[in-house]
């Protein structure tokens, strides 16, 4: 669980004064410093990143599920330098195999799934291909602007994706450009009201949103007209951002209903659940619905390449409705990127990732529940596969209690946890909507011991945060 990296850090300034260099000469706009001061490592492996002194910290958010399939996968890494090797570069004006061939294999599993044929469209992340996403939604409406999304949801951070992204905060100081989005509460079952079963919570928040469609005084619908003024609602299947938060199983189904009752599309985004990291390719496979449009981008390469993707229906992105040239990027469906992302598909086809993934969540989950019985201030843990969450609340299990949480966070950084006689760090990510909540997306290749050790350290590591 250690590794020197004394061969590739001994060349390297030391912490101190990179951190001085990144204070002088970096912009702060493109990082989040989430610890203080920022935590600088030189080497990954599996599920470990390593700090200059090769102590290992045990990763449990994976790049935010960019790298589903652990750090320097092999198989993938040599996908990678083989491409570099051959042809590492191609204009987008020119075709390449793998860009054809996994388009295929995307397109083909869809239509297998969800019964529509269509066509993928690629683009150099996730942010973008929502992008993408919108010019494809206003085109097929006429030059709609207005979206629905959820209340928590988050889709990104250039000026079209922010827009559709509840915090105001990514927006303040940018002001509106084209689209904007009605927030709707998303199911949140640890916070329901007190009296339903979440069935009926999922019920209830559809009958909520339909609401809006009874009469034309309601502001979205025009009976006379039989139009709404919204073109489509930005959905993720699970929060990410939001809190890993898990709807009911009744409620998308409900949901979907209503939307195509009002021909309102529904625009999937997968970007942060999609390559199994719930147990399925598409975390919307779980609530039975079929999608309009589905956006995806991170696992797909592994974080080794910044390629995403949209899917959509035929009639929504065939050459006579969205031609040549719509939207375009000097990088989009780079030769590196597609051919990662077509042996990504390949090795998911070769294993039964979906059993794997649910048989490794359930276990990690039972080590929660054991972790939410002795601690009070667990309030809730759930997930699905292994996207899993743990709410962390002050003594009544109950109230958000992002203090403590920020202590356990900058603790795992400090790389000092006892495991078995050997000093190493945890690393976590801070999300739902009060930041009280650990979202966990471990590498899916996590085993069952690097599980144990991810228990007995949280352990450690909420035991210390109370006491500091």
């Amino acid at each position: 669980m250690s590794k020197s990296n004394d061969q590739t850090t001994n060349h390297l300034p030391s912490d101190e004064q990179l951190l001085a260099d990144e204070a002088q000469y970096c912009s702060y706009g493109d990082t989040v410093h989430y610890a203080t001061p920022a935590k600088i490592f030189t080497g990954c492996d599996g599920s470990y990143m390593y700090d200059r002194h090769g102590t290992s910290y045990l990763d449990l958010q994976m790049w935010y599920s960019a790298c589903n399939f652990g750090y320097a996968n092999k198989r993938l890494d040599e996908v990678l330098k083989k491409q570099i090797d051959t042809l590492p570069q191609c204009a987008s004006q020119y075709l390449h195999p793998t860009k054809i061939e996994l388009a295929k294999i995307i397109a083909q599993d869809m239509e297998r799934k969800f019964g529509h044929k269509g066509r993928v469209h690629f683009n150099v992340g996730g942010s973008q291909c929502i992008e993408d996403s919108l010019k494809l939604i206003r085109n097929a409406s006429n030059g709609k602007s207005l979206m629905f999304a959820f209340e928590g949801g988050y889709h990104g951070r250039t000026l079209g994706a922010s827009s559709i992204t509840s915090s105001y905060r990514y927006r303040r100081r940018y002001g509106h450009f084209g689209e904007r989005a009605m927030f709707i509460p998303f199911p949140y079952p640890f916070r329901r009201p007190k009296g339903m079963t979440p069935e009926e919570y999922g019920e209830h928040c559809v009958a909520q949103f339909a609401r809006l469609f009874e009469t034309e005084y309601n502001g979205v619908w025009d009976p006379k007209a039989n139009q709404s003024e919204y073109a489509a609602f930005y959905v993720e299947p699970l929060q990410g951002t939001g809190g890993y938060v898990v709807p009911p199983r009744n409620f998308f189904k409900g949901l979907k209903k209503v939307l195509d009752q009002y021909g309102i599309l529904m625009v999937v985004d997968e970007i942060q659940m999609g390559f199994y990291r719930t147990g399925k390719l598409w975390s919307i496979e779980h609530f039975g619905v079929t999608p309009d449009v589905v956006v995806f981008a991170k696992a797909l390469t592994n974080g080794l390449n910044p390629l995403g993707g949209m899917w959509a229906r035929e009639e929504l992105i065939n050459p006579q409705v969205f031609p040549v040239g719509s939207t375009h990027s000097t990088f989009a469906s780079n030769p590196l990127g597609t051919a990662l992302g077509l042996e990504v598909m390949k090795m998911t086809q070769e294993t039964d990732y979906e059993t794997m993934v649910m048989e490794k969540g359930a276990y990690f989950l039972d080590g929660l529940r054991e972790l939410e019985k002795k601690h009070k201030e667990i309030g809730e843990v759930d997930g699905l596969g292994l996207a899993l969450r743990a709410e962390i609340c002050t003594e009544d299990g109950f109230t958000p209690n992002k203090p403590l949480l920020d202590k356990m966070f900058d603790i795992g950084l400090l790389g000092d946890l006892d495991y078995k006689g050997q000093k190493m760090g945890l690393i976590l990510d801070v999300g739902g909507y009060y930041k009280n909540v650990i979202t966990f997306a471990p590498s899916l290749h996590i085993s069952k011991g690097e599980i144990d050790q991810a228990i007995e350290l949280l352990d450690q590591l909420i035991t210390r945060a109370k006491k500091a």
